[in-house]
């Protein structure tokens, strides 16, 4: 593609869209002062004829009286916090408007949807570049995708000619129009920032080291990093299919010590939870293993969130009929740490997640009938009595088992707690998550938890600046020992060593 400026790259972004069959308008043409004006003044930003139309498609059994309220509400942001408004419409976003009505003299509810996740054809799509906005000064965009004549997603664009004009000076322009002109951003899911080659997408939260590029079309094929970013981005995330999944599950609002953060996954996120998620309907039916699969996702890139998005789109698959979600780890600080994570992503899972706090609140928590995300450290999987086994707690198949660092050795089923995990949830299907290399010769993992579902390595992670690159140096630490404290060293350190020569065992009967 041959850059020279702004403007083409500009034009090239909306060739690209509508490549992939979005609509086009010119901003200036349907401004309010134009003959086909879309809006009555330039302080409105969302496209209500056309918002108007899509929810009367979208939900033929609503009168138009219903249709006109939900309209009404969208477009009538509440809180005087950006941020606020932002995370109240991603909830009607994902999960309707309601809008209350009287029949036979009692009150009732409908449930408006602004879009159709289930048949993709019946949302508009509609790119717009100059879009001129004016709240508290005159901004115009490069170019916002409207869904439904909601303005979702705005992409910031600069000069590749131009040494000055960089990705970051892109996402600073963004910054300024997040306080010029607030009304616009209250809508947003996603923010996009590229030079014609480098492009990176990013959430209204996201400080500049957040906004991540997307490096595949087909989540099979990576594309080389001197690919052009923009147009890989363009085919990979904005295919309206993979669009609407996006917004519809990879995006959540947590609660960080009083201050909301926005988030949304990253390519190599969105992919392995997808590629997850076919594995566990067809493991979980009646002629499945049980096994799921590993994902391996290098340490740094996400790997708790991506746990979370797997938990939150599972909820919804009909096939896996209300699941209850069981997750392990091997300790009570990674336990409450994964917990930690979970209970911040509420809105995504739809439920509050319990944790277990003995082996007895575990058996009880274990006993619902469906539903329910129950955390707990593996280790109270262990019976009454050493040599007894586990007593079965269920025998459902849409239990998923999800496995923290799954790759050592407590998961084997040679004298680990996978037994006994087995023994209490005999149908159950089971995930593992692994943020380090699984050895070649490691069996047990396989036995328990299947092949590779995805991997995301060190190497990748460090392209993507989703990790930094560590360096290491050897060294010989040279050390003074009083003579004195000689013998009581070598019983501490047997001590010390103890996990790490049953570890040894378990590697040598594993080899046999």
């Amino acid at each position: 593609m041959p850059y020279l400026d702004e403007a083409q790259v500009e034009i090239q972004t909306i060739e690209w869209l509508k490549e992939l069959d979005y609509d086009y308008v010119y901003g200036p043409d349907i401004g309010p002062d134009m003959l086909i004006a879309e809006r009555e003044d330039y302080a409105q930003v969302v496209l209500t004829e056309r918002l108007h139309q899509a929810l009367s498609r979208i939900n033929p059994d609503a009168t138009p009286e219903i249709i006109e309220e939900a309209v009404r509400k969208v477009t009538r942001p509440e809180s005087p916090s950006l941020i606020e408004n932002n995370r109240w419409f991603h909830r009607l976003l994902t999960d309707g408007v309601d809008v209350p009505f009287v029949e036979d003299g009692q009150e009732r509810h409908f449930k408006v949807w602004l879009i159709d996740a289930d048949e993709v054809s019946n949302n508009e799509f509609l790119a717009i570049n100059q879009f001129t906005v004016i709240e508290h000064k005159n901004r115009r965009p490069d170019v916002i995708v409207f869904i439904n004549g909601l303005p979702i997603v705005v992409i910031e664009l600069k000069n590749p000619a131009d040494e000055k004009a960089t990705i970051k000076k892109a996402y600073n322009q963004l910054q300024t129009y997040k306080d010029d002109i607030p009304g616009l951003f209250a809508y947003n899911e996603l923010l996009v920032i590229s030079d014609g080659l480098s492009a990176r997408a990013g959430t209204l939260s996201a400080g500049p080291d957040r906004f991540m590029a997307w490096r595949t079309i087909d989540g099979v094929s990576v594309a080389p990093t001197a690919s052009v970013q923009l147009e890989v981005m363009i085919n990979g995330l904005f295919d309206k299919q993979r669009l609407i999944d996006f917004l519809m599950n990879f995006v959540v609002f947590e609660d960080d010590g009083g201050q909301i953060v926005k988030k949304a996954a990253a390519y190599h996120q969105y992919h392995a939870v997808n590629k997850a998620l076919d594995c566990t309907v067809t493991a979980s039916r009646p002629d499945g293993d049980q096994r799921i699969g590993v994902i391996w996702h290098t340490q740094g890139s996400g790997k708790s969130l991506t746990m979370a998005f797997y938990a939150g789109k599972m909820i919804k698959r009909a096939e896996m009929e209300n699941p209850t979600i069981v997750v392990i780890t091997d300790r009570n600080d990674l336990d409450d740490q994964l917990f930690g994570t979970f209970c911040g992503c509420k809105d995504l899972l739809r439920q509050t997640p319990v944790q277990a706090d003995s082996r007895t609140d575990l058996r009880q928590k274990l006993k619902v009938t469906s539903g329910g995300i129950v955390f707990t450290t593996i280790q109270k999987f262990l019976p009454e009595r050493k040599g007894d086994h586990h007593p079965q707690l269920s025998d459902r198949r849409n239990i998923v088992v999800i496995a923290d660092e799954a790759h050592r050795s407590q998961y084997d089923f040679i004298d680990g707690y996978a037994r006994h995990m087995r023994d209490a949830l005999p149908d159950a299907s089971f995930i593992g998550f692994t943020g380090t290399p699984i050895e070649r010769h490691d069996k047990s993992t396989q036995a328990v938890f299947g092949d590779h579902i995805d991997t995301y390595d060190i190497q990748r992670a460090v392209e993507d600046r989703a990790t930094v690159r560590i360096y290491y140096e050897s060294r010989l630490a040279r050390i003074e020992l009083n003579e004195q404290e000689k013998p009581t060293i070598d019983p501490e350190f047997e001590e010390i060593t103890e996990a790490e020569e049953e570890e040894n065992r378990r590697q040598r009967l594993r080899s046999k």
